[in-house]
């Protein structure tokens, strides 16, 4: 994937899968710490503590019929590729939240991409999803 809204996309289908009718993105850069912050998180199914272990496996997935599970695997591998990393924090029945921080300035960082067209997309084709997006201005960690 190009950008990383595409990458977005692709963590926030999860979500829906999952049963999510509650998604909030937060995108939160700061330059002088030279760090970029996605956080995803939203209120479907859950993962237990195995799932939450093997969801950065590429041959992990939980949706029949698939062998391969490349959503989080690739936003993972987008993280480290600049230094960063990705912390999955999840709970049956409650929720789960991804967390990607990112080098800025590493050579390797992916662009952001167009996150309002990526948000309207959501809006459009989930209407019983309610979706926050918050680009926040000032960093919150």
């Amino acid at each position: 994937m190009y950008d990383l809204s595409l990458h977005i996309l692709d963590i926030v289908e999860n979500s829906i899968r999952a049963g999510a009718r509650n998604v909030r993105i937060d995108i939160m850069q700061n330059t002088k710490k030279k760090r970029l912050d996605i956080i995803i998180k939203d209120d479907g199914k859950g993962m237990d503590d195995k799932e939450i272990r093997s969801a950065c496996d590429p041959f992990f997935t939980t949706k029949k019929g698939k062998k391969v599970g490349l959503g989080i695997s690739l936003f993972a591998q987008a993280a480290h590729a600049t230094g960063g990393e990705i912390i999955i924090k999840s709970q049956k029945g409650k929720g789960t939240e991804v967390h990607a921080s990112f080098n800025l300035y590493h050579p390797d960082m992916k662009p952001l991409g167009d996150m309002d067209e990526t948000v309207r997309i959501l809006r459009a084709t989930h209407r019983d999803v309610t979706f926050y997006y918050i680009k926040h201005d000032k960093y919150m960690p």
